[in-house]
């Protein structure tokens, strides 16, 4: 018991000196794990605060593995880039300074999307976070399923200002 009480304690001071988002000019860099039906790869997001409550930035995949029946992908479909908007909402919805919740958009090379994550810090420049996304409207209807579909990801937060 007196473990587990140290352990809320340390949790609780480190949650007290960290924030998710801290409006114009905070800036985040997420490194994570993707996964989609048939895939799983990298994923590196970079965000940028323009106002209190709204970020603009880029993210990237790269599917390193394909699960489909044994498709050999080429470059094309293993990655993709997207500009993302997004709307930072913790402190809207009263959540504590190191939560962050972020509903946004999405105009990537293959689709226009939205996406919803949430970021958690333990301290001032680490956290973690997980985000889903899906496409809005396909560009191409032709073009392969990969990084055109329902996404998963999950990985480390870092406040890089």
């Amino acid at each position: 018991m007196k473990k587990i009480i140290t352990m809320l304690l340390f949790a609780t001071t480190f949650a007290a000196f960290s924030q998710a988002f801290s409006g114009k000019g905070d800036i985040k860099g997420q490194v994570g794990f993707s996964t989609q039906n048939g895939g799983n790869g990298l994923n590196l997001t970079f965000d940028h605060g323009i106002g209190e409550n709204m970020s603009y930035g880029f993210s990237g995949v790269y599917l390193l593995n394909s699960t489909h029946n044994g498709f050999d992908l080429e470059f094309k479909d293993r990655f993709d880039l997207k500009a993302r908007f997004n709307a930072n909402i913790g402190n809207v919805l009263k959540l504590p300074a190191n939560i962050d919740v972020y509903p946004g958009l999405n105009l990537g090379l293959r689709n226009f999307g939205a996406h919803l994550g949430v970021r958690y810090f333990f301290t001032e420049g680490f956290g973690i976070f997980t985000e889903s996304s899906i496409p809005i409207s396909k560009f191409d209807k032709n073009a392969s399923i990969y990084n055109n579909q329902y996404v998963f990801n999950i990985g480390a937060s870092f406040n890089l200002k």
